[in-house]
């Protein structure tokens, strides 16, 4: 199967090859993100640290991936895009094995520091080239294929690195990491579309998408509105052993919250395809009713585990976002791909400090809940925004 563009240019495209390609580089990165948590004690222990400071290590990697996005994507505007994912993906590999090697905590932080920066880029610039090489009408699942290796990886690639990081030590995990991130650079070598770089490609140009108010408000919808689901992740073990008392029920739930991230993600970018803004705004109503859920079902561990699933499943929302800044952001379309995973992470900050401030003024572990809904509901707000806005210029041209 070949897209026609492709064979166009003398290269046939073997379209389910180069998506598998993309999504396993999906799966290292989502492997690094996530297992980097569960190591944390023995990371803390070998590098002779306490775990709280050891907590520097994940905030690193995510302050690299927010500055590497917009940074990446703008340097990288007039690279061929099977050139610059290959060059993203080797730099990942690198940065990941010289964490398996460092030395003491300064470095460690360095290192991480390294590793964060390519995440945005090659999740912006491989959803770009994922949706070029299917019919316009098939954007979101293409997309999704490629996100389903970041939700796969917390099912199945975080337990793997966790299992060997203990058994042979914290920094096997991130070596697995490197060597799933060289695997991938072979991968897109041998199936990545060979499309010629885009010569009238500059830097303002892409940053042009600054100025768009519509790329804004898509951003702040995943920002605000994802920030519910990291929320509730981020303290359901302590919730599962403190209101639930099922301390031996994390790791499937854990699971089972990558189950329904994974399901969540398919079901949405078939609706994305048909329905672009009514998937996204239903999806974060669904979210809203499934943390609200969360303090109740918290009481018993087999209403915990049901829901933990229902709010994986309101991850599927990202690759909704990522279709809609394809459609708002004009030419300037790699660097507002690659903010998307920005606003990501700048959610994965806003929802455990929101979830943090209710437990410490003594609203229980599962106030996570409300505050997530509350989260969820802001998002909801800010996507009826951008569809009035989307309505104004039909109701114009109607009159």
């Amino acid at each position: 199967m070949s897209h026609p563009a492709n064979a166009a240019a003398g290269h046939h495209v073997n379209v389910p090859m180069a998506l598998l390609a993309l999504a396993m580089g999906g799966f290292a990165i989502g492997t690094t993100e996530f297992a980097s948590m569960s190591l944390l004690p023995q990371l803390a222990g070998g590098l002779g640290i306490d775990e709280p400071t050891a907590g520097h290590v994940i905030s690193t990697y995510a302050l690299g991936v927010v500055v590497g996005a917009p940074l990446l994507a703008v340097l990288g505007a007039r690279m061929a895009r099977r050139t610059l994912l290959i060059a993203l993906m080797s730099f990942f590999a690198l940065a990941n094995g010289l964490s398996a090697l460092a030395p003491d905590l300064g470095w460690m932080l360095v290192f991480r520091f390294l590793s964060g920066l390519p995440h945005g880029a090659f999740f912006g610039v491989g959803a770009l080239v994922a949706a070029g090489m299917v019919p316009h009408e098939r954007r979101s699942q293409a997309i999704s294929r490629m996100m389903l290796g970041l939700t796969l990886a917390t099912v199945a690639g975080v337990p793997f690195a966790n299992v060997v990081g203990q058994a042979l030590g914290w920094r096997w995990g991130f070596g697995i990491v490197a060597l799933l991130a060289v695997a991938t650079a072979v991968m897109l070598f041998a199936f990545a579309p060979r499309t010629p770089a885009d010569r009238t490609a500059n830097p303002m140009r892409e940053l042009g998408a600054l100025r768009n108010g519509r790329v804004w408000l898509t951003l702040a919808t995943g920002a605000i509105g994802f920030g519910g689901l990291f929320c509730v992740y981020t303290y359901l073990a302590s919730t599962m052993t403190a209101v639930t008392g099922a301390p031996g029920l994390i790791p499937a739930a854990l699971a089972l919250f990558g189950v329904g991230m994974t399901l969540g993600t398919i079901l949405c970018a078939w609706g994305a395809d048909r329905a672009l803004m009514t998937t996204a705004g239903l999806t974060l109503a669904f979210s809203a009713l499934s943390l609200s859920l969360y303090p109740v079902a918290a009481q018993q561990s087999w209403s915990i585990l049901g829901v933990v699933v229902l709010i994986g499943m309101g991850g599927g929302l990202g690759s909704v976002l990522q279709t809609r800044l394809m459609d708002v952001a004009g030419e300037a379309q790699m660097l507002a791909a690659a903010l998307n995973h920005s606003a990501f992470n700048v959610a994965n900050a806003l929802g455990p400090w929101l979830g943090g401030m209710a437990i410490s003024a003594g609203l229980g572990w599962t106030s996570t809940g409300w505050v997530g809904m509350a989260l969820a509901l802001g998002g909801l707000a800010i996507w009826a925004v951008s569809l009035l806005l989307d309505r104004r210029p039909a109701r114009a041209a109607a009159a």
